[in-house]
């Protein structure tokens, strides 16, 4: 190895720093590899901008020679892995385990055959040799980047994750060098070795979409229309796809156009951006409050929001439902999206039907008051303010906006955009009270109005913004505000 420091000429594009000379074996990757104290001590690593920094100290502990190394190179705005904020949350087995919760159903269904009571998996650069696990090695290290972790599972009645650790060289065996070594240069090659080309723009802002999902919050005028502000504003708009997780580093700031979940990329997308310091929105806590509405009903129902009578059923309960709520009942999914996992039902006997079927998915279901309007009100808020006004009218001969009619096909009703000065102002006060509660992103908050007053029905977290639609009264001026708040964020950041 070369604990040799960087000269201007030939300046690395990353290097790796190991506390022992003998840590790094002979037949590991050649690259730059220095010692902790060097990396620590010489004032040539001071002056040296962007560089790329895999931090493998034989410890991280708090004040440590590793924690310190991650702590400078912070400092250095150098990008290292593990940050002090992995290392921190890694040592909070609660913080973790609240992390991890989400990946709870896919460790249920790789380890129901497995006999024992424990399992234990090593993870290298998110790479994992056992294929049932990999899946859920590559999430974990999604949420604790950091470069060797051990994952430990255990079952008292189902399998949990008990412990993330993170280990070190020098505890590899010589299959585990080679499953290293490998995850190494795939690590490398895939985030460092081909960075996008930089253009001039002040800002890379990464917009996530799918363009093969009908369901997306925004089409694909929105898009072009979101690219033209940011021409104007000197902030360069790029859509970026699932495939492209690795590139997400590159960018400046996330805006995520998908229709999101705890359980899928989008989250991790979300989560991944905050790691990287970057500007998210949506931005995972939001992502974690807006998408389950057993959450949503008890935050409202605490800070004493108007809504539909509301009332949180398990199978325990759901025969006593009819004493508390009036027929029709709608009965909803905690994490559904866009009317689906939404159901109505007319009877006891249908009833009992639905929410046998709704138990399949989740042990807590939803029962709320049917209040009918012919339409429900949108009010998009973007950091505590009104950006839009919609009323979205029910589906042609249906209950409901959207009206799913299987195969991925669905019909919905017809739409009115009003300046947001137009709004009745009950309506107005309690999106902005909701929206409040949430945070300081974009939502789209959902109200029903009668002669009887206002119910709040939701707090979206990825509200649809589509060309035609939401931006009818500002038209451009609503893409110039949307990207005007990415970039004061942004500024605030920069260093004065």
């Amino acid at each position: 190895m070369t604990s040799d420091p960087p000269q201007s000429q030939t300046a690395p594009t990353h290097i790796i720093v190991v506390e022992n000379r003998g840590d790094w074996q002979p037949e590991f990757p050649h690259h730059v590899t220095v010692l902790a104290k060097d990396y620590l001590s010489q004032h040539e690593y001071f002056a040296q901008k962007g560089i790329k920094v895999v931090n493998l100290c034989r410890s991280y502990n708090y004040l440590s020679t590793g924690y310190y190394c991650s702590l400078l190179a912070e400092a250095r705005r150098h990008k290292v892995v593990p940050n002090v904020k992995t290392i921190s949350e890694l040592s909070r087995k609660s913080l973790y385990q609240l992390e991890s919760a989400d990946l709870d159903y896919m460790v249920q269904k790789r380890l129901r055959r497995l006999v024992r009571d424990s399992y234990g998996i090593n993870v290298f650069f998110g790479q994992c040799s056992d294929t049932m696990l990999e899946e859920v090695g590559q999430q974990v290290f999604d949420m604790f980047p950091c470069p060797l972790l051990r994952i430990e599972f255990e079952r008292d009645q189902k399998w949990s994750i008990s412990r993330i650790k993170a280990f070190h060289l020098n505890q590899l065996s010589d299959i585990q060098r080679g499953q290293f070594a490998s995850a190494l240069n795939s690590y490398f090659s895939k985030r460092w070795h081909s960075p996008r080309t930089r253009n001039s723009a002040r800002y890379d802002l990464a917009v996530l979409y799918n363009y093969n999902d009908s369901m997306s919050p925004s089409d694909q005028r929105f898009l072009s229309r979101l690219m033209r502000a940011g021409k104007e504003l000197d902030i360069n708009v790029e859509v970026i796809e699932r495939k492209d997780y690795a590139k997400l580093p590159e960018y400046d700031a996330l805006f995520i156009r998908e229709t999101t979940g705890i359980g899928n990329h989008t989250y991790r997308f979300a989560r991944k951006a905050e790691n990287e310091d970057m500007v998210v929105i949506d931005d995972p806590n939001s992502i974690l409050k807006c998408t389950n509405k057993i959450y949503l009903a008890e935050l409202l129902r605490s800070h004493r929001i108007p809504r539909p009578k509301t009332v949180i059923v398990s199978e325990d309960t759901v025969d006593s439902l009819p004493s508390q709520i009036p027929f029709p009942i709608v009965l909803k999914i905690p994490d559904g999206s866009f009317s689906l996992g939404v159901f109505k039902a007319d009877d006891p006997e249908e009833l009992q039907a639905l929410a046998q079927k709704l138990f399949e998915e989740s042990d807590l279901i939803l029962a709320q008051e049917f209040v009918y309007t012919a339409f429900d009100w949108r009010i998009g808020i973007l950091n505590h303010k009104p950006l839009y006004a919609c009323q979205y009218f029910m589906s042609r001969n249906h209950w409901q906006i959207l009206k799913h009619e299987g195969g991925g096909r669905f019909k919905d009703g017809d739409s009115r955009t009003l300046p947001v000065g137009d709004v009745p102002k009950p309506v107005m006060h309690a999106a902005l009270r909701a929206a409040h509660l949430i945070g300081d992103g974009l939502y789209g908050v959902d109200i029903k109005q009668n002669d009887k007053g206002v119910y709040l029905i939701e707090v979206n977290d990825n509200p649809n913004i589509e060309a035609g639609v939401e931006d009818a009264v500002l038209k451009d001026e609503l893409y110039r505000i949307i990207l005007g708040e990415f970039i004061a964020r942004l500024d605030r950041r920069r260093p004065v």
